[in-house]
């Protein structure tokens, strides 16, 4: 079974940017739609952004628009987010995992994740 193995997570300063990875182990990503998601302490799972399988069609929780980017490299099977300007309630357990179909903007729109990153945005 595929698994997704997220990197990237650090302690940061609000208005500071990170890089996410998320490779596969077990097998590949390659052309499957994927997304990421978040959860803070004592919150449910959230969703963060959504890209197809060519890396053409992403989509956003409006909490990120325009400060957080998605994307992909087919050929080494890895998605990426590009989070910039971030901001203390950012902060969360980031991860990835494959899109199960649906409106790919839901929680219960995405499978399991790996072990996750944690990202730290300090004010």
């Amino acid at each position: 079974q595929v698994q997704p193995v997220e990197s990237g997570g650090g302690l940061v300063q609000a208005g500071g940017s990170l890089r996410l990875s998320c490779a596969a182990s077990g097998g590949t990503f390659t052309y499957k739609p994927m997304g990421w998601l978040r959860q803070a302490p004592g919150k449910e799972r959230e969703f963060v952004a959504y890209i197809n399988w060519s890396g053409g069609s992403t989509f956003y929780a409006d909490s990120v628009q325009g400060r957080f980017t998605i994307s992909r490299d087919n050929a080494k099977s890895t998605v990426y987010l590009q989070m910039n300007r971030l901001r203390p309630e950012d902060t969360a357990v980031y991860y990835c995992a494959p899109a199960l179909g649906g409106s790919n903007h839901r929680p219960a729109d995405f499978g399991s994740g790996g072990q996750g990153t944690q990202v730290t945005v300090s004010s």
